[in-house]
């Protein structure tokens, strides 16, 4: 291309996002079951607030960890299907060059905050279950409080590079992204540059945040189960380890979502452009809208305060 015809774009002051591409007429059906998720997200994680807050007994570490989640997965929908209701609905598009970078940093890091919480969860399930007698002591209001600091912490800092790399790429192709958000992937592939370390990074992210945080939560249920099959009867055992299902569930909604949208968008050449940006915006509200029902549904604890609140209404 030769340099008169070519549109610099570097450090361009705007981005277009797309929506759907390829399915733009159907924007506005779309839209409904994105509203919808959003509204029960929203809905269902406050509720998990506000209950954990009026209820004293549930003052408890596993109970603060996920309020924490719920505040995570809060931030993480409003990060991105706001601006995406606007693309459907009114067709804003446009968004600066700077507020794209700062939702690209949000999306990173609040995706491994949720990951982190898991697996303070998921030790708070150990500490519970092979060490009980230890348990208030172990983990006290000031251990979960610097736990939730070095877990915001670390993944604030994993997902730094992301906007710093994004920002130092010329942009000379074009300024519109073929996403309904600003992904880093989706971002630096707009650039005229070699984005191999982009890419690499992050995957090492993935892969090492992912890995890591894996790797904590099957050694801290490989000591769960060694405990359970020494519990000498099997009802015991049965309500032991259901006391982690909600935890195992939780788990189940982020990583599958995360890794299969991650992997798509980067050796999914093949998978038509429309499925794939859809896969991946409906990532950032599967967990948000399944975390509060999972929790809702089978924390005995939850579920029997949500009774008494609609008991009392109808009262």
């Amino acid at each position: 291309m030769s340099d008169s015809n070519r549109t610099d774009f570097t450090n361009p002051s705007m981005f277009i996002l797309q929506g759907i591409p390829g399915l733009e007429t159907a924007h506005i059906w779309i839209s409904i079951p994105f509203c919808v998720m959003y509204a029960i997200a929203v809905l269902g994680n406050f509720a998990i607030l506000f209950i954990v807050k009026r209820e004293p007994s549930l003052h408890e570490p596993m109970f603060f960890f996920l309020c924490m989640l719920a505040v995570t997965d809060l931030v993480m929908s409003t990060s991105t299907i706001p601006k995406m209701l606007s693309i459907f609905w009114f067709n804003s598009r446009e968004i600066s060059f700077s507020a794209c970078l700062t939702q690209m940093y949000f999306v990173h890091s609040l995706s491994g905050m949720e990951s982190g919480i898991l697996v303070a969860m998921a030790f708070d399930r150990y500490v519970a279950i092979c060490h009980p007698l230890r348990h208030s002591t172990t983990l006290t209001n000031s251990v979960v409080a610097k736990i939730g600091l070095a877990v915001v912490m670390r993944s604030g800092i994993l997902a730094l590079p992301y906007p710093f790399l994004a920002r130092q790429w010329p942009y000379c192709r074009t300024n519109i992204i073929p996403h309904s958000y600003c992904g880093h992937i989706a971002v630096v592939k707009l650039s005229c540059a070699d984005i191999r370390i982009s890419s690499y990074y992050g995957l090492f992210h993935l892969l090492s945040e992912i890995g890591m945080d894996g790797f904590f939560i099957a050694l801290s249920y490989t000591q769960i189960l060694r405990a359970i099959f020494h519990l000498p009867t099997k009802d015991a055992r049965l309500k032991t380890f259901g006391t982690c299902i909600s935890h195992l569930c939780a788990i189940s909604a982020l990583y599958v979502p995360d890794l299969f949208s991650s992997l798509m968008l980067r050796f999914g050449h093949n998978v038509p452009l429309h499925f794939l940006v859809l896969i991946v915006s409906l990532y950032h509200l599967i967990p948000p809208v399944l975390h509060p029902i999972i929790y809702g549904v089978k924390t005995k604890q939850i579920r029997g305060r949500l009774l008494q609140l609609f008991a009392h209404k109808k009262t």
